[in-house]
């Protein structure tokens, strides 16, 4: 990280040390959670009811889906709109902040997945069975 308020973000590092409350970690943090990004891009197509975005997503359980769009909510990412209507309605969709990062990082990481996915998969299975590259090195 860079202590220059360069990319890596202003008062990133102390000293040549990591901040743990650095801009960047609070960036990352927010794919820290499995389905997080999931919901995120469930709702990059519009605003959507709660039903119509868990069928959307598929394989949710309802608990998960309440602790993500709680944590979604928290973080300005996405806003939950209610209608007064009866029975009540409920749509929940990006902000302009999430809609920028679904469009930007979660955008790029999806363009390096698809680029390099089947390198991270051939090294995860490689570091998941305790065998470095070279089959002689075992990993601790």
């Amino acid at each position: 990280m860079r202590d220059d308020g360069g990319v890596m973000g202003e008062h990133a590092t102390y000293g040549g040390e990591l901040v743990a409350d650095c801009r960047l970690r609070a960036a990352t943090d927010l794919f820290a959670h499995t389905w997080d990004p999931v919901v995120l891009a469930a709702l990059h197509q519009g605003p959507r009811r709660r039903r119509a975005l868990r069928a959307a997503i598929g394989g949710v359980s309802d608990k998960v889906l309440t602790e993500a769009l709680r944590r979604l909510l928290g973080s300005g990412l996405i806003e939950r709109r209610r209608y007064p209507e009866a029975p009540p309605r409920v749509e929940y969709g990006l902000t302009p902040l999430g809609r920028s990062f679904v469009d930007g990082p979660m955008t790029a990481l999806a363009r390096w997945t698809n680029e390099h996915g089947d390198e991270l998969g051939e090294a995860l299975g490689e570091f998941d069975s305790g065998v470095g590259p070279d089959e002689n090195v075992r990993l601790a």
